[in-house]
């Protein structure tokens, strides 16, 4: 029997599909393929991974993300079949373009919150950044998520100057209104953006420094494996809730990173900025006995190599690694 690890409880973040609908200009390239359905791990390739994980570590948390995790079919049998592992805490990302018809079925079958990615409250910046998302699908998936429950709903924003840092403001009271959590983070030098990152970056001391002229910010408690550093805002007309900044380049939070990626090609990652990592899918495909128990062996070795990095170094696009 292997023995338990002694590491902090792990979040993982399971990437079910490499395709999505949008062309975010941070994310996807414009002529970005997609991998062979045959490639792509079936979801008892994804539960057997869970499960092996489990079995030498506190699992705290899984978040499935894409490409557009809403995009894969039967995405609700998935969530149905995470729920049945006792997973404390099972959470999606979506661009929110679906999640009005799938929000309560994917409630129902034990998703307990999403986060939605949210760029701009402008419909034509909001397309030219997704390249052809349509903003009042996105709006009316967030309000059908907070219908059935899916909360605390996070809003999440990238700050891009020149496109939406002006909206900041509009942004955080959007989502403060509807008792959102609103996240705002940094731009990463990740894949297609890498080129244009220098001119579009904003840090989130700017942001906050914006935000600071509509909110009084009082800094709440960071665990040490969170990637955002959140704030109880108050703002007029009795406005208040939580605003957050996820800062990889400007404040990385390396040191208490508990994070692993698996990619829906079967690739494990242990730092996206890095976007490299272990082949496993012959592993989770393998009916050896001995299988688990190697996967077992570089889920651990993985996490015992976790540093601090020292710049992003990953080629491959956000869409490829399953940020």
């Amino acid at each position: 029997m292997s023995r338990m690890l002694d590491y902090p409880p792990l979040s993982l973040r399971i990437s079910v599909t490499d395709r999505c609908q949008l062309r975010c200009v941070y994310c996807t390239p414009r002529a970005a393929g997609t991998a062979r359905r045959s490639a792509r791990l079936t979801f008892d390739e994804i539960l057997r991974f869970v499960r092996a994980v489990q079995g030498r570590l506190a699992l705290r948390k899984v978040h499935l993300t894409g490409g557009e995790p809403l995009c894969r079919p039967r995405i609700a049998d998935l969530v149905r079949s995470l729920a049945g592992e006792g997973i404390g805490e099972l959470a999606l990302t979506t661009n929110g373009q679906r999640l009005t018809k799938l929000a309560p079925t994917l409630k129902r079958a034990g998703l307990r919150r999403v986060n939605v990615s949210l760029d701009s409250l402008d419909p034509q910046v909001f397309y030219t950044l997704t390249g052809g998302g349509r903003l009042a699908d996105t709006l009316a998936g967030l309000d059908a998520a907070l219908e059935c429950g899916l909360g605390p709903v996070k809003l999440n924003t990238v700050v891009l100057r020149g496109y939406n840092d002006s909206e900041v403001v509009s942004l955080a009271r959007y989502g403060l209104e509807r008792g959102c959590h609103v996240r705002f983070l940094e731009l990463m030098p990740i894949g297609c953006i890498r080129r244009r990152f220098a001119r579009l970056f904003v840090s989130s001391a700017e942001v906050q420094s914006r935000l600071q002229r509509a909110f009084r910010f009082e800094p709440l408690p960071r665990a040490p494996s969170a990637s955002s550093q959140d704030f109880r805002v108050r703002g007029d007309r009795d406005l208040e809730g939580t605003l957050g900044f996820i800062s990889p380049e400007s404040a990385p939070f390396c040191a208490g990173c508990t994070r692993l990626r698996l990619t829906s090609t079967g690739q494990l990652i242990a730092c996206l900025a890095r976007g490299t990592g272990l082949r496993v899918a012959g592993l989770l495909r393998s009916n050896a006995p001995e299988a688990m128990e190697r996967l077992q062996e570089i889920v651990g070795a993985l996490l015992a190599r976790k540093q601090a990095r020292a710049s992003f170094g990953a080629a491959q696009p956000m869409l490829a690694v399953g940020g």
